[in-house]
């Protein structure tokens, strides 16, 4: 026998003896009622990340000419530096973070939350680099970079400052993880991937001006070494054959400047 749609509720509402009577509001409570119910709602288009708030200073840019526009962008990307200046001991934190990690064979994390997650089930370090430190990768990443950059000059577009100071620390994670893993002789790349002719001519530049031997002579030793710069740099300032050379860096544990008795 099929039940009606409604059988449980109207049986439900006949076990009542009365409904409630609700209690009717004072103007004045009302009015209070419609205020907090107003700015409720008000408050949920808010939107905590500085880089969304409004820029004063760019409040007419659709009034501005062509030259008022990159002035006043040019004048807001110096902000950037000192945002970015503010965060230098957590990105220092994190080059060690990542040097470390990448010694013991790990790699770099990208900063979405998966990502983090995972890496802190795994005991991995984790850094974020974020535009807002009050995101959910501000709470789950160990090193936290967050430059305050303020609200940029087109309302909400983070490609902007936020977008620069994020690129400036990256660059700042990847090169001084590079030297302090000894990927840098002096401040020459020393393990250039050959893989096209431009790069093998700037590996023949590299060599000569790390060893201060003629270009010619840093591209035989460089053929010799099997194309391997770190042998080739050994080869030139020792004085030495590739299989020195290579016998060199392995007693050094892979580092250059002890293989070069510097």
């Amino acid at each position: 026998m099929a039940v009606p749609r409604d059988f449980f509720r109207d049986l439900y509402n006949a076990g009542m003896t009365s409904q409630p009577k609700k209690r009717k509001r004072g103007k004045r409570e009302r009015m209070e009622h419609r205020s907090i119910e107003k700015q409720s709602k008000e408050n949920r288009f808010i939107d905590p990340r500085l880089t969304e708030h409004r820029n004063m200073a760019s409040r007419h840019l659709d009034r501005m000419t062509a030259n008022e526009i990159v002035g006043l962008m040019n004048r807001e990307d110096r902000k950037v530096a000192i945002a970015v200046s503010r965060e230098l001991p957590a990105i220092g934190r994190a080059v060690d973070a990542i040097v470390n990690g990448a010694r013991k064979g790990g790699r770099l994390t990208p900063y979405v939350l998966g990502a983090l997650k995972h890496a802190r089930k795994l005991g991995a370090a984790t850094v974020a680099v974020t535009s807002n430190l009050r995101m959910p990768v501000g709470r789950l990443a160990k090193i936290v970079i967050a430059p305050e950059v303020g609200p940029e000059v087109l309302t909400g577009s983070t490609r902007l400052k936020a977008g620069t100071s994020q690129k400036m620390v990256l660059n700042m994670l990847s090169t001084a993880a590079m030297a302090r893993l000894g990927h840098v002789y002096e401040n020459l790349m020393i393990d250039v991937v050959i893989t096209n002719e431009k790069v093998a001519e700037r590996a023949l530049r590299i060599l000569a001006e790390a060893s201060g031997k003629s270009v010619s002579v840093a591209e035989h030793a460089l053929r010799a070494a099997e194309h391997n710069m770190r042998v080739a740099l050994v080869m030139l300032k020792r004085g030495v054959g590739a299989p020195e050379g290579r016998k060199l860096i392995a007693g050094a544990r892979g580092d250059l400047r002890k293989a070069l008795g510097e």
